[in-house]
């Protein structure tokens, strides 16, 4: 059993799953692990992972005292693979098979509603786990990790968009701008695995207060109000194939506006990865569970409108959860 704080010790982390179109097993052990071997790399499946990792600078690769020591993933092949690439040593046959040898895990998988079984083993044996976003997509299983985090489970879900550099400026900073009115972020690919990083790239800006979500929009292309308690009004367009418009925010206040686009893949990782390793040594988490507990209400409160014909959802539907 792990037990936060874990202080100045050298940290065992796993790396847990792979699904399709997620690479994060790939880039996050090699930005733990500060080094990669090129020639796997370059046969890595996902080329925006190999571009962005070969262009930095080798002395900001690795994270000091942290390293990913065992891999496990559904396929076993991606696991050897990840292991050849990002120079992890031990490849698991079992997800289980790394508890008592790690002091924490990351599930690097991004289907929610698959979250509370790959999380259980672990929090079950006491063992600190970090949780690709989406936390969850579902009351049921939201209600869960509520439980679990009022139990004092040490469990961690954020978006690497909440640590961009380029929003970074304007957290609860817009002076400049007046009264916020408008926030508008588009956003590629589905609202269930990617309409977090849209809600989360302007949730530190706006601060918590959401009242109300309306998803007009479909499967394909869901397009989403949300009403703000301050009277700011937030669109939300998360369309499939808009891979342009990946992580483009527009903010307007009654005096003034700007228009805000995400480049960094790698800071905004490598931030999110020492927020984890932070909270594991002192055991203060970088976000709030009260944060994350309404960016998940907000994802489940999007699908249901949708699901619902564009019903209008009071977050305050969701409290029961």
């Amino acid at each position: 059993m792990s037990v936060l704080p874990l202080g100045d010790k050298e940290l065992r982390l796993a790396m847990l799953g792979m699904v399709e179109g997620n690479g994060h097993p790939y880039s996050w052990s090699i930005i733990f692990n500060g080094g990669f071997d090129r020639a796997a790399l370059d046969k890595c499946p996902y080329p925006g992972i190999r571009d962005y990792i070969v262009k930095q600078p080798p002395a900001t690769l690795g994270i000091a005292g942290a390293k990913i020591t065992h891999v496990w993933t559904d396929n076993p092949a991606d696991a050897e693979d990840v292991a050849r690439v990002a120079l992890v040593p031990n490849v698991a046959r079992r997800a289980e098979d790394v508890i008592g040898h790690v002091d924490a895990v990351l599930v690097a998988t991004d289907k929610g509603f698959e979250h509370v079984e790959r999380a259980r083993p672990f929090i079950e044996a006491g063992i600190p786990v970090f949780i690709d976003k989406p936390l969850c997509d579902n009351r049921a299983d939201l209600a869960i990790f509520d439980r679990w985090v009022g139990e004092g489970k040490p469990i961690l879900s954020s978006s690497a968009m909440r640590y961009a550099k380029e929003y970074v400026p304007y957290r609860r900073a817009t002076h400049a701008l007046g009264q916020l009115r408008h926030i508008g972020v588009t956003m590629a690919k589905s609202w269930e695995a990617y309409g977090i990083h849209a809600l989360e790239s302007v949730y530190p800006i706006t601060g918590p207060g959401f009242v109300s979500v309306q998803n007009l929009g479909d499967a394909s292309s869901n397009v989403v109000h949300l009403r703000h308690r301050d009277g700011i009004d937030v669109l939300v367009q998360v369309t499939k194939d808009m891979l342009g418009g990946f992580g483009m925010v527009t903010l307007a206040g009654t005096s003034g506006g700007l228009q805000l686009r995400f480049a960094d893949t790698y800071h905004a990782f490598r931030t999110q990865l020492l927020g984890f390793v932070g909270y594991l040594r002192t055991g203060e988490p970088p976000v709030p569970w009260a944060e994350t507990r309404e960016l998940m209400q907000l994802v489940i409160a999007g699908i249901e409108s949708r699901e619902q014909g564009g019903r209008k959802i009071d977050l305050s539907e969701l409290e029961a959860v």
